[in-house]
């Protein structure tokens, strides 16, 4: 049987419909399963933000923790890094660790003083070098002169060598975030202090925000400069803060890495040691003063410090102690006092301790408290002198006894004393028992 021309025609028609057919439904369920994988990822897409705290003084434990902290959220592609900074300021070189990683940084990075707070000193080069850089009502940034450990200007060349160096830090991160070089040059060079709205008039910061979330939305849209490409800072409506934390040990290393706690751990603890070494019978004293030695010796690993400031802390104790010990009235206590005020004078008198402080009134208050106590432990001393010894043989002179055998001159005898039995004998002539005096 042979089919005609037009029912082939028909029929390769059909097949051809039929074929188109299929394949616009496959177009059509293709694009509906594209738009709804687009509309699940915009549900569930979100902006990551990591926030950290920065407390305390700038040391190498700060600085080794924005380095894990920049690390982590380039690793998690995060979309900004909130520093939130207060610190009266710290290590010149630990500040430099600290901006180099902010300025290498492939994420966007905000600095900001949250209420309360401050960044004196070296965190006034921290909030520079950020991306963005905000403040809180009541909040203040500056003061960054370079000083030694006491609180004292650097004298001599010196001095202008810190300063200049300093300046060209400044400068140099200023000028890459377009920012008011004169007056944060000025930070340095007069040690000016600003507010927040002073800072933010004078253009050394970008945003005054009082909390987290009005920072964010003021930071949404900006755009900065990373490496050399100008990157938005967009968010999607979706933002979750990540906090990220220093570990338990972490914290610990961070708080005795203060100049002052570390002062206060390492005195403490020698005072201890020396006075159980002198008045040995326990543990707990040695133990103590052990535990806390090993805690100020972990704060002085983490901070620039001079031997010999060690060396008359040391000095100044053992000449307390052994006033107390010896009994000598306070003289030993009175040379001691100044000697100890010099090691805390001295002990951070470094190099790269140059925006370090330690405050003299912190020393002086230490030294005025230990006054106090040696003073006071004088006082029983001559009062321990004064009394009457109750123990001994000293302490029996002049009691009543009761004469148990006869007493001589020449034999011991026996007598009663408080319900105990001596052996005594007579100063001169007889004495028969049963008698008393």
């Amino acid at each position: 049987m042979k089919i005609s021309r037009v029912h082939q025609l028909e029929l390769f028609g059909g097949e051809r419909r039929k074929n188109n057919l299929i394949m616009m439904k496959k177009i059509f369920l293709f694009a509906f399963l594209f738009l709804l994988c687009i509309n699940i990822s915009c549900a569930y897409s979100e902006s990551k933000i990591t926030l950290a705290e920065l407390n305390g003084t700038v040391g190498v434990q700060m600085e080794e923790f924005v380095k894990q902290v920049i690390k982590n959220s380039e690793e998690n592609n995060d979309d900004l890094i909130i520093f939130q900074l207060d610190t009266p300021g710290g290590l010149v070189e630990s500040m430099r660790g600290i901006v180099q990683s902010i300025l290498s940084s492939k994420i966007p990075v905000a600095v900001w003083i949250p209420k309360g707070g401050r960044a004196a000193s070296a965190g006034a080069f921290i909030v520079q070098a950020a991306h963005v850089a905000a403040m809180a009502p009541g909040t203040n940034i500056g003061a960054a002169h370079p000083v030694v450990a006491s609180g004292e200007n650097i004298q001599g060349d010196m001095n202008k060598k810190v300063v200049n160096d300093l300046k060209a830090q400044m400068r140099s991160v200023v000028q890459l975030r377009g920012r008011n070089q004169e007056i944060a040059e000025k930070m340095i060079e007069e040690s000016i202090s600003l507010t927040a709205s002073e800072a933010l008039k004078e253009k050394v910061i970008d945003i005054i925000a009082g909390d987290i979330q009005a920072l964010i939305k003021a930071i949404s849209g900006r755009r900065v400069k990373i490496d050399s490409r100008l990157v938005n800072i967009n968010f999607q409506e979706k933002i979750r803060v990540l906090k990220s934390e220093m570990s338990f040990g972490e914290k610990i290393i961070q708080f005795v890495s203060s100049p002052e706690i570390a002062y206060l751990l390492l005195s403490g603890g020698m005072m201890a040691i020396f006075f159980e070494i002198i008045t040995p019978g326990g543990f707990m004293l040695g133990t103590v003063g052990g535990v806390m030695l090993l805690l100020g010796a972990i704060g002085l690993k983490m901070l620039p410090f001079n031997w010999a400031g060690i060396l008359l802390i040391a000095a100044g104790i053992i000449l307390m102690v052994v006033d107390v010990v010896a009994g000598t009235m306070g003289v030993l206590t009175l040379v001691g006092l100044p000697v100890f005020c010099l090691g805390g004078i001295f002990l951070f008198r470094a190099p790269g301790g140059e925006m370090l402080s330690i405050s003299l009134s912190f020393i002086t208050g230490i030294a005025i408290a230990l006054g106090i106590c040696f003073a006071f432990c004088a006082y029983l001393i001559v009062k321990g002198f004064k009394r009457k010894i109750t123990t001994g043989t000293q302490g029996m002179i002049g009691l009543e006894v009761k004469i148990i055998s006869d007493l001589n001159e020449s034999e011991l005898g026996q007598v009663v004393c408080h319900g105990e039995i001596w052996r005594a004998k007579s100063e001169s002539g007889v004495i028969n028992s049963g008698s008393s005096g």
